[in-house]
């Protein structure tokens, strides 16, 4: 078990701490409420570039990383659908360098154009070489425009198109700044060599003067239940045709959302997996199958995909995958099957929280769910062989999927 103090400073600023005297290093994760789903729809991948402007410089600080590895620090940052991360790991004797590092980004950025104009630059660059000169880069592209109708899920965080991120203005910036990064949308999660009482004093000198503020709303419309199936084939310079079937799904706080999440683990998950041994070994239609969920905060995607043989008919291949996402129902998982699923669920999770670093990420996410990370894999540890199928029934139906052919160009 996980132990973890949690206090509040006066701005509304939660902070989360665990004490492990075994490192001589200390992590500090910033965690904001703000991810790409917060947006508009003009300014797509804005959450994204603002991970990158974060690191530009600000009010007092006009080089973040190299005053960070003067204190013999790291640092990275994350952005997802729902949230955007950010995390410095520093020796222990120098933990105040990052307290005040982070404090003052979060007060305000310098908002220079110069900054703007590189960062600009470089998330261009990044969404050109990931979507399209990667194979398969695009893909959550299609599938997401393909998926939501109005929800603004149906836009990869990387942005939509290269144009909605070269025309932001530094007023645009501004304006995102002070709708959402503040302490009253945030969650610090400190973790590492350093105590209960040091992390309360740091954190009180340095975050807290900075002042509450308001946050935009979100005043998105809910997707609508899907009552067709869907589907698109495009293609692109890939090696081999691949099939992506999705089905929709509840978010993560929803009871369900568990159970959801083992059923891409018994399908897909090792070479005991229904997927490998029967689309991969037993057939000759697929050198690859695996199945995965978005994990995202509102309801999201529960994804199964296949890389498909040379010469394969492309509508056997995806009924054999239709049919063994749906073996769920018709064939329930056994005790040993679910167990052996779940036991490695815990694993994972219980090896993921051993580093400090990642720890301090994993307790920033469930302080933001107003859980823990026990609370969390308890969730996990009571489900049933019925909760599976309950979960595969409302899920995997057909009028509830979006599927997307993505083959080479010319086939």
């Amino acid at each position: 078990m996980i132990e973890a103090s949690v206090f509040t400073l006066g701005n509304g600023l939660r902070v989360i701490h665990h004490r492990d005297e075994a490192t001589a290093m200390v992590a500090l994760n910033v965690l904001y409420n703000v991810g790409a789903r917060d947006e508009d729809a003009a300014h797509t991948g804005m959450a994204h570039l603002f991970e990158h402007l974060m690191f530009g410089g600000s009010v007092h600080i006009p080089d973040f990383d190299k005053a960070l590895e003067h204190a013999g620090g790291t640092n990275n940052a994350w952005t997802n659908a729902d949230y955007t991360n950010f995390y410095d790991i520093v020796p222990a004797h120098n933990v105040e360098t990052a307290f005040w590092l982070e404090s003052d980004r979060m007060e305000a950025l310098a908002f220079t154009p110069k900054s703007l104009e590189v960062q600009k630059d470089v998330v261009c660059e990044e969404f050109k070489q990931v979507c399209l000169n990667q194979p398969y880069g695009d893909l959550m592209h299609h599938l997401d425009a393909l998926a939501y109708t109005v929800h603004p899920y149906r836009t990869p965080v990387i942005g939509a198109e290269l144009s909605h991120i070269q025309s932001v203005t530094l007023n645009d910036v501004r304006e995102f700044f002070y709708s959402h990064y503040a302490p009253n949308n945030a969650v610090l999660a400190v973790t590492g060599n350093i105590s209960l009482e040091r992390t309360r004093e740091l954190a009180d000198k340095w975050f807290g003067p900075i002042c509450r503020r308001n946050i935009l709303s979100r005043n998105y419309q809910p997707e609508p239940e899907q009552t067709a199936p869907r589907r698109v084939t495009v293609e692109g310079r890939v090696p081999q045709t691949m099939i992506v079937k999705a089905y929709h799904m509840p978010g993560i706080d929803h009871p369900l959302y568990p159970a959801a999440d083992i059923i891409t683990d018994i399908l897909a998950s090792g070479r005991a997996s229904r997927f490998y041994q029967n689309l991969v070994l037993a057939s000759d239609l697929f050198t690859q199958a695996d199945a995965s969920v978005t994990g995202t905060d509102e309801p999201g995607l529960l994804m199964t995909r296949g890389l498909l043989c040379p010469d394969t008919d492309v509508d056997s291949a995806l009924e054999m995958l239709t049919t063994q996402a749906e073996s769920i129902i018709a064939n329930p998982p056994g005790k040993y099957e679910l167990e052996r699923a779940l036991n490695k669920f815990e694993s994972t999770t219980i090896f993921g929280n051993i580093g400090f670093a990642n720890l301090a990420s994993n307790l920033a996410h469930a302080e933001m769910h107003n859980t823990t990370i026990g609370e969390q894999l308890e969730r996990y540890r009571c489900l049933s062989v019925d909760d599976i199928v309950d979960a595969a029934r409302l899920i995997i139906r057909e009028n509830n999927s979006s599927t997307v052919i993505y083959r080479p160009t010319g086939r």
